[in-house]
């Protein structure tokens, strides 16, 4: 079975959905530019809700280790997800510095887009599959890719699907790729950047 991802929560509601319905990890967002940002007191707090057999996974995108401390500092992260354009040299930098397993996304569009899975499989303790926007960005837009690009993926550690899943498809998604684990955030979301806890738990059932 896949283990869930929920990622971009901000309040007690959606929190407490997401661990009852057994997500293995919590997502917090600390890029100032999403509608998902989350302030690091609010998830300072929302972080004792949260029990130690569930992940803590907070996203940063090209951050300085300046700010990565300040969220350190008050939240207990047990995985950082970085989300940007950071070579394997940053993700290995950030790593050795904060002794803390690194999630790396990598947008995805076309075959050409896994060449880059060999440089950071050596680096990051996950990897990450996310939809490529037109700006070469990535997450948070609801917008999946072909998911059979990854049906030969060979990474030697373990990633996430991500991009475009819902309540809905996620099953199907399940079915193509049997992923080790996965990753939503707008497909469990009433309006952008504001989550639902009823689709929180039907995304939840429906992986299962």
């Amino acid at each position: 079975m896949s283990l869930v991802k929920i990622c971009g929560l901000k309040n007690e509601e959606s929190v407490k959905a997401a661990i009852e319905g057994g997500a293995s990890f919590i997502g917090f967002v600390f890029f100032p530019e999403s509608p998902r940002y989350i302030e690091i007191e609010e998830a300072a707090h929302l972080s004792h809700l949260i029990p130690d057999t569930t992940e803590i996974v907070g996203l940063f995108v090209e951050a300085s280790d300046e700010d990565i401390q300040k969220v350190l500092s008050r939240v207990p992260l047990t995985l950082l997800q970085l989300h940007g354009l950071e070579s394997p040299e940053r993700v290995s930098e950030i790593k050795e510095k904060f002794k803390i397993p690194i999630i790396k996304a990598l947008p995805i569009s076309e075959p050409s887009d896994l060449e880059y899975v060999d440089s950071y499989k050596t680096v990051a303790d996950w990897l990450l599959f996310d939809t490529k926007l037109s700006d070469g960005s990535s997450g948070g837009a609801g917008v999946s890719f072909d998911w059979s690009l990854l049906s030969n993926v060979r990474t030697m550690i373990p990633w996430f699907l991500a991009g475009g899943l819902t309540p809905e498809n996620i099953g199907s998604a399940i079915e193509i790729l049997n992923p080790p684990a996965v990753d939503v955030s707008s497909g469990v979301e009433s309006v952008r950047g504001v989550k639902n806890p009823n689709k929180i738990r039907i995304f939840l059932k429906n992986t299962r």
